[in-house]
């Protein structure tokens, strides 16, 4: 199974994003809510780690092309093996604004991190409900029917500001599949999101490589 391919097709507004539809055949979904995917990310208060954050020349992104996506206000890096196409950008349901896939790995595998702005700011209170609440949503709209289990749901940071991360895992007919969304509020007073997908065979290095995006992340 490779990675949903996300589609124009226009979705209801909502609170929250929705998620991009996956290349599996047309049935009646419900409105879901979106938000960011990301996987365990914990950024201490020390000036070092914030320096990493934001890709010194030590970090696992350094030196590798950045997504400045100015609707979401975030940029983040793109893995060695990972494709970010401009022109595709603007073919994404509204709820997304920027995405990023792999296109190389020779398994039955795939990862895609996408990311947007949500449509209302989230209180720092809220964050954990609803990352929670929308990485579940996720997960039964790109897998329905396939049991997910919640394996981290923790706060964090987003460089520097309040954010929450929850990681499901989904048993498929093709394997586990793995969904992380971290959503952030900026300043008080915007809230967006980094949604990431690994799908198929198991592939530790692509979870890497959603570590390395997420934990690189920078507001713009």
């Amino acid at each position: 199974m490779t990675t949903p391919t996300p589609s124009p097709t226009p979705y209801a507004a909502h609170p929250y994003p929705g998620p991009v539809p996956p290349p599996a055949p047309a049935r009646s979904r419900r409105a879901v809510v979106a938000g960011v995917i990301a996987l365990l990310l914990v950024v201490a208060g020390v000036a070092a780690t914030v320096w990493w954050v934001r890709g010194g020349e030590d970090g696992p992104l350094a030196g590798r092309p950045r997504v400045t996506d100015t609707r979401a206000g975030l940029s983040y890096g793109i893995p060695d093996g990972w494709k970010h196409d401009a022109a595709e950008d603007s073919k994404l349901i509204g709820a997304f604004s920027s995405q990023i896939s792999n296109t190389t790995t020779a398994s039955e595998s795939g990862g895609t991190v996408l990311a947007g702005r949500a449509g209302q700011t989230v209180p720092r209170a809220g964050l954990e409900r609803t990352t929670e609440s929308a990485a579940r949503s996720n997960a039964e709209f790109f897998f329905p029917d396939k049991p997910a289990t919640l394996e981290e749901s923790h706060a964090t940071t987003l460089d520097g500001q309040p954010a929450h991360t929850a990681v499901l895992r989904i048993e498929g007919d093709d394997g586990t599949a793995r969904l992380e969304m971290t959503v952030v509020t900026i300043h008080g007073e915007r809230t967006s999101f980094l949604l990431g997908l690994t799908t198929g065979e198991a592939d530790p290095s692509l979870a890497r490589d959603v570590d390395a995006v997420l934990a690189t992340a920078t507001v713009d």
